[in-house]
């Protein structure tokens, strides 16, 4: 199995973005991905807009897919699809077509864990290094998720903590609100931090249990902390807007490498990959990068276009699981809460 040809074609429809990639073996051939702008005007995603989106997006994004790569349907030996975690919505769109093409074309269907496939993203031939040495830790940041999960294998994986409420992704987004940017405004918070002090502003750090975490509490003190500020001076935000991102980024990046600090030392793994959205931080990523140096870790941080939502995860992900035999059939169906 190992020296056999295998194409994979993989679709992502688990939020506001339709993705669709192909794969030859590890080799991504192609990775296309359609962005719905609708929800800016809403300030977050608005799940029945974002499931209509998927319905257009979906036929023209898969045929781009297939022309880039330049191979037939007709070739590929199974198709790998996101089944959750997600919106409900999103997802049986995705799901929905990946089940009636493999049925169409009579070849196997591979359901996949978006977290999961977050993490696997740095086993895709062609990035910088090599895939990380098992086991591993990995940080997975989304909108909608932030963990810590031991990587023993490929496909086995036990996540270490959580998010008890918030995820770091939503953290961001809210905070950005708060302060009247545009959605979605965590990457505005990074663009702006990196123009201002990070101490300005001090922030409380929430006490979790264990390698949990919490972001609701620094959420709702950023709120109170602007709304007094803004009472005092209106142009607080304006006047003082570098500061405040640079201190709310300086805040949550203090969170996180805590509990990962916290999770080499208790399991002794030094081999530490980020993933999902917001692992394209740049607070985050120089963070891991100073640890790297300080501890003497191997840090692991994936290609830009790795970390936001993408089919070519799902793919790699769907080859590990298609070369274990790791299949599914037509009673499949999306699951909007799907633990690693």
């Amino acid at each position: 199995m190992e020296n056999k040809t295998i194409y994979i074609l993989a679709i992502e429809s688990s939020c506001d973005d339709t993705s669709a990639a192909v794969l030859l073996n590890k080799k991504v051939l192609s990775n296309v991905v359609a962005t719905q702008k609708i929800h800016q005007e809403y300030g977050g995603v608005v799940p029945e807009l974002a499931s209509r989106a998927h319905q257009q997006n979906i036929v023209p994004v898969v045929h781009q897919a297939l022309m880039r790569a330049n191979i037939d349907k007709k070739l590929l030996s199974a198709i790998a699809f996101t089944r959750g975690p997600g919106l409900l919505g999103s997802l049986l769109v995705g799901t929905s077509f990946a089940k009636s093409l493999a049925l169409g074309l009579q070849i196997p269907l591979v359901e996949v864990n978006h977290m999961q496939a977050h993490i696997l993203a740095h086993f895709i031939d062609g990035q910088d290094y090599r895939g990380p040495s098992f086991p591993f830790l990995a940080l997975t940041l989304s909108g909608g998720h932030t963990q810590i999960v031991l990587v023993k294998d490929y496909l086995k994986m036990e996540i270490l903590g959580e998010t008890l409420d918030d995820a770091v992704g939503e953290a961001f987004d809210k905070s950005a609100k708060i302060l009247g940017l545009p959605y979605p405004g965590g990457p505005l918070i990074d663009i702006y931090a990196q123009l201002g002090n990070p101490k300005a502003f001090p922030f409380p750090k929430p006490r979790v249990a264990g390698l949990n975490f919490s972001f609701s509490g620094l959420k709702t003190s950023i709120l109170y902390f602007v709304q007094k500020e803004v009472k005092a001076n209106p142009n607080f935000v304006l006047e003082n807007r570098n500061d405040i991102c640079a201190s709310i980024q300086h805040t949550i990046v203090r969170i996180l490498m805590d509990k990962i600090k916290e999770a080499v030392k208790q399991t002794g793994v030094k081999h530490v990959a980020i993933g999902g959205g917001v692992s394209a931080n740049s607070g985050i990523r120089a963070a891991l990068k100073s640890a790297e140096k300080k501890y003497g870790w191997h840090v692991y941080l994936p290609k830009l276009e790795y970390c936001t939502d993408n089919a070519a995860m799902i793919g790699i992900t769907g080859y590990f699981k298609f070369m274990q035999n790791q299949l599914t059939d037509q009673n499949i169906s999306a699951k909007a809460r799907y633990k690693i």
